[in-house]
């Protein structure tokens, strides 16, 4: 593993996983340049070693590595590493981000992808991570015009409140335990629903489109509670 010396004082220590030189060039360069530190892993092995070493605020992960796919990283990263990973992979095909997903990353760009997108998903990923004490000791959830006040089960939109079914509620909760990160339909299938209905896609699509009517603006253009192609949804706080 590696730290290029100049990196900025104080910043975010992220772990980039990648075997490709020229891509983890692009990564070094791209995460310096806007106030990142970085450390360098060229395989599973490394990585999970520097991981455990160093304690990095965030995981940026290849899945095609030469000694073991990415998906033994996460799942193994999983086991004590609470922090954010996002995966940056050319695999495109949606069973793979659904296992990256499942096994416990927070976020999947898929190459090539641009610095701004790039950029973005991982503001949100260390965003969800860091979240302040008072969204989540407090019993109390707010972003933009949603607020949700876990302890009395009150949802306010707008500055109005709303009265949500008992599932209704309980997917929101599940969204927002999970707020900024892509959560897969399965995932969200067992949390809300349980085990027995994990293919039971249909009934996140009118959970999800009765949420819609509750609480945008324009549910039609959704700005907080948005899909996933494919995959499952997310839940946008900024």
């Amino acid at each position: 593993m590696s730290e290029p010396a100049k990196d900025p004082a104080g910043g975010p220590l992220v772990l980039v996983v990648e075997d490709d030189a020229q891509m983890r060039r692009f990564l070094r360069v791209t995460l310096r340049m806007h106030q990142y530190r970085v450390l360098e892993a060229t395989s599973a092995q490394e990585a999970l070693v520097c991981a455990a070493a160093r304690r990095p605020d965030l995981v940026v992960l290849d899945l095609g590595l030469p000694d073991a796919d990415g998906i033994t990283v996460v799942e193994r990263l999983r086991t004590w590493y609470s922090g954010p990973v996002v995966v940056v992979s050319a695999r495109h095909q949606e069973p793979d981000k659904i296992k990256a997903l499942d096994a416990g990353a927070d976020d999947y760009l898929t190459k090539p992808f641009g610095t701004g997108e790039l950029l973005a998903r991982l503001r949100a990923a260390l965003r969800t991570h860091n979240r302040t004490a008072a969204n989540v000791d407090q019993g109390v959830f707010v972003t933009g015009t949603l607020r949700v006040d876990h302890d009395r089960h009150e949802v306010e939109s707008r500055g109005q409140p709303v009265k949500l079914t008992p599932l209704e509620y309980r997917l929101l909760q599940a969204l927002i335990r999970h707020a900024d990160k892509v959560v897969t339909r399965t995932q969200l299938l067992r949390e809300v629903w349980g085990e027995a209905h994990v293919d039971e896609a249909h009934y996140l699509r009118v959970y999800m489109s009765a949420l819609r009517h509750k609480l945008e603006a324009d549910p039609a253009r959704p700005q907080m509670l948005l899909t996933e192609p494919n995959v499952g949804y997310r839940l946008r706080t900024q």
